[in-house]
């Protein structure tokens, strides 16, 4: 694993000290670690809803109701 040294702002820090006290996590290591998992997860759901916007963008015009779209919406989104 690789080591790093960083530093926080001292609102920052006392944020992550409060985390492992209450034994939410078991370091700051630990915590740094998950903050930038749930970031990198967040910017893959960002992209794929980039990527539909750019798709729906490019498509054109439709003559389908709303209630036709929401149904091929959630007829995508279960199969």
């Amino acid at each position: 694993m690789a080591r790093q040294s960083i530093s926080f702002t001292e609102p920052n820090d006392e944020w992550l000290k409060s985390q492992v006290e209450s034994q939410e996590y078991s370091s700051k290591s630990e915590l740094v670690n998950d903050l930038i998992r749930q970031a990198r997860k967040q910017q893959k759901q960002i992209d794929w809803i980039k990527a539909k916007l750019e798709k729906a963008e490019n498509s054109g015009f439709t003559s389908d109701s709303k209630e036709e779209i929401l149904a091929k919406s959630k007829s995508g989104l279960n199969g």
